[in-house]
């Protein structure tokens, strides 16, 4: 099965009501007693974003015939998860530009995006409680504490040219893979799914995660500031050894490999428009787009596992489109 031999699916414009009440949750959600918390909370969430996390769980949902009002509360819950690990890698990172405008630290500080962070994660896990499900609970405990230790691996490689593919990989499988992950398998928890139906969701998530985070890594050396919506070249700022350097290091000539060596330990961009060159002379991008679209392609085997219906074609376009796009 592929997504070429499906008809094209408008995703956003089928799942827009859906979107629409988890937006209304959003914001009935949000509201705090703390000015500061509503200010950056608000400025952050309305900031835009592809909202990728929560519309798969809505699709999954969909696909298995799910149609209460319990799958809005847990794809915001999904949303803010997303949110506070944005607050808190910014800080991280040091980054003061995300979807095209200032970042919440550069704009309130560190400590209290920092804090804010800290909110949405609270509210996320008093959402989640009042689901009165443990195997929810479960899911998503579970997937936060594997986040936050994929935050941890990659501050450890920050910096690091000699980090193994393998490494790099465990990084996004831990920190972007994995709540891909919990929110499809979540689509199918809250429909009472088959084990083999929950893992082959839960496979769709991690592997459509794994090419979503490669198409990223790619673009920071081939899109552009204004349709990524952030600095090109922060990953190599930030001294992050992602796979379009990793494999042109290993087809460089030496000197070639020095330069980007160098540049991983020092967070140089002042010779970005010469390692982008090698990224794309090595065929090295080439080789970043093909990881994921091989990605895609093992996310769509996995919606063999559901009915036929608009919602799985609507999956299918999703892994598609994952690796054909500019931001």
């Amino acid at each position: 099965m592929s997504a070429t031999s499906t008809p094209t699916v408008n995703y956003r414009s089928l799942m827009a009501p859906d979107m629409a009440e988890v937006d209304q949750v959003i914001h009935h959600r949000l509201s705090s007693k703390v000015t500061l918390v509503n200010q950056i909370s608000n400025y952050i969430v309305n900031a835009g974003g592809k909202r990728i996390r929560p519309m798969l769980l809505l699709l999954i949902a969909r696909a298995l015939g799910n149609n209460t009002s319990q799958r809005h509360e847990l794809a915001a819950v999904v949303e803010f998860i997303h949110t506070a690990t944005l607050l808190h890698d910014d800080v991280v990172d040091e980054s003061n530009l995300r979807r095209g405008r200032q970042t919440a630290n550069a704009m309130f500080g560190n400590a209290a995006s920092v804090l804010v962070g800290d909110f949405l994660y609270s509210r996320a896990f008093q959402m989640m409680v009042t689901t009165n499900r443990l195997r929810v609970m479960d899911v998503l405990a579970e997937a936060t504490n594997v986040i936050a230790e994929g935050e941890v691996l990659q501050l450890m490689n920050m910096h690091d040219p000699d980090i193994s593919v393998d490494d790099y990989l465990k990084v996004i499988e831990y920190k972007t893979a994995k709540l891909f992950e919990a929110s499809a398998r979540l689509g199918a928890v809250i429909v009472d799914a088959t084990p083999e139906v929950e893992e082959a969701c839960a496979s769709y998530g991690r592997t459509l995660g794994t090419a979503f985070q490669l198409i990223d890594d790619l673009l920071d050396y081939e899109g552009s500031t204004a349709e990524l919506g952030k600095n090109i070249g922060d990953d190599l700022r930030e001294g992050k050894p992602t796979l379009p350097l990793l494999v042109a290091m290993q087809r460089g000539t030496p000197e070639q490999r020095e330069m980007i060596r160098n540049a991983i330990i020092h967070g140089e961009v002042e010779r970005m428009a010469q390692i982008v060159d090698i990224v794309k002379t090595t065929g090295a991008l080439q080789a970043t787009r093909e990881a994921a679209e091989e990605q895609a392609r093992l996310a769509e085997g996995c919606l063999v596992a559901l009915p036929a219906s608009v919602y799985r074609d609507a999956l299918l376009q999703l892994s598609a489109d994952s690796v054909h796009r500019s931001s």
